[in-house]
């Protein structure tokens, strides 16, 4: 068997959007009982959140529709590239640093795009939520199953 990878990358703090999407796929390959395929993961471009737990309101949001989360911050590494099959990302600014990064990575394998590439309703660009209130969080999980779904259909 392959191994195949999500890699979750997005907001430059890894504590809104990104560990969001990755609990969201996290529990739609549960639901599948797919979980021997997947790995994933989600981490930052820069360092500002390392360590840290996931926005509150992330957390009340994904408590809401019954996903636990346990990650902590962290920053992509030069493996990240290496290892993963796919690195999504949630905005423009998010996909040129990881286009510049992966340049600097011999034997980048990893396909980079924009989750939002698989949102069927065309939402391409996944706002972060940080400086909202709890309705951003829900637009973002919506967006965020919604593409994750979809994803997962074309993978799988």
């Amino acid at each position: 068997v392959v191994e195949k990878s999500l890699k979750s990358l997005v907001f430059i703090g890894n504590i809104c959007r990104s560990p969001i999407a990755e609990a969201v796929f996290r529990k739609l390959v549960s639901d599948e009982k797919l979980e021997h395929k997947w790995r994933t993961d989600s981490a930052a471009v820069s360092d500002w959140n390392v360590g840290r737990f996931p926005d509150s309101r992330a957390l009340s949001c994904l408590r809401n529709h019954g996903i636990e989360t346990t990650h902590n911050a962290r920053q992509i590494t030069k493996e990240d590239f290496q290892t993963f099959d796919h690195i999504l990302c949630m905005d423009e600014s998010n996909l040129r640093d990881l286009n510049r990064k992966s340049n600097q990575v011999k034997d980048c394998k990893a396909k980079i795009e924009l989750l939002g590439t698989y949102d069927p309703q065309k939402q391409l660009i996944i706002e972060d939520p940080y400086y909202g209130n709890e309705k951003d969080f829900e637009t973002v999980y919506e967006q965020c199953l919604r593409c994750c779904k979809a994803f997962l259909e074309k993978y799988h």
